[in-house]
Order: C-alpha cells, then structure tokens, then sequence
C-alpha cells in the first residue's frame, strides 16, 4: 500500500530541492511597422540589406511562498537605411515554483534555466509576429543563456575588465 504524507511529500523526498513549472503566457506583445507600406517597396526595389538588432532582458519577482514570476523580454528591431521597417517587442513570462536550493544554485535556476525556458516561446511569437506583419520570416539563432548568466555574475563579483589572454 502507497504512504501518503501532508505536503505531498512522500518516500523520502521532504527536503529535496523542487523546481516546478506553473504556467508559461505571453505577459505583452506589440508589433508595429511604422513605415509601412512604403518599406514593403524599398524593399523590394534597393539593394540595401535589412539590418536587425536583438535588445534582450530579463527579470524576476518573488511572488511569496517559493513562487516566482520570471519575464523574458526579447525587443527586435529592423531598419533599411536609416527607416525602421518594424519593431517586434514580446514580454514571455512563467511562474517556477522553486526551492529548496544552495543561494548559487536558486540564482541560477532564475537567471538561466527560466529564461531558457522561455525562449522557444518569445521566438515562435516573435516569428509570427514578423511574419504576419508581412515581411520575410525571421528565425531567432538559439542563444546561450548559461554564457549570459556567468558573465552576469562575473561584472556582478567586481571583474568589470574584460578578461584577458596571456601569451
């Protein structure tokens, strides 16, 4: 017969760490293209290349309780010349239950696990959003969220240089 415990901890697993993920949602999102239709022609017409730049951020709050509401802000921006063709902004957001962690280990979990997380989800909208606004599809290249959170934490310790390389 199974043992069932109060808090739904059972066989030995009071104490564990937990990490459980709630709900994930699109917090805000916003598409605009300014210059349209006009730019659908420069386009079309000019052999100037789009160029596109990637704003990325993101945040957590402590709701109470071991609950956490992380934002993955992904901000995409593409001009011709010196015109915004569009502007494509999503705020992806989750709620991780998270706890009984080390204090290195629970910032990690916030500052790179979550945002991984959510990533596949800011980048389908983002995708749709592109699309939809009737420009060509646009594919966002994986990005290394563990590389962005130790370089966080290497500028937060107090290496603000650059690291160097000795010969």
């Amino acid at each position: 017969m199974a043992e069932v415990t109060a808090n739904g901890q059972a066989n030995g697993q009071a104490g564990q760490p937990q990490l459980m993920l709630q709900k994930i949602y699109v917090k805000d999102v916003s598409f605009e293209a300014p210059n349209a239709p006009q730019i659908f022609q420069e386009i079309a017409e000019t052999d100037q290349q789009p160029q596109v730049q990637l704003n990325l951020g993101h945040k957590a709050t402590a709701l109470g309780g071991d609950l956490y509401e992380v934002i993955l802000s992904l901000t995409l921006t593409c001009t011709v010349g010196e015109r915004t063709a569009y502007l494509a902004e999503v705020q992806q957001a989750g709620l991780f239950g998270v706890a009984g962690f080390s204090e290195a280990d629970h910032a990690g979990i916030i500052g790179s696990y979550c945002p991984n997380l959510l990533f596949p989800y800011a980048r389908q909208v983002i995708s749709s959003l592109v699309l939809e606004g009737g420009f060509p599809p646009f594919l966002l290249q994986p990005i290394n969220f563990d590389a962005l959170f130790a370089e966080q934490q290497r500028r937060t310790i107090g290496g603000d240089e650059a690291p160097t390389l000795n010969s």
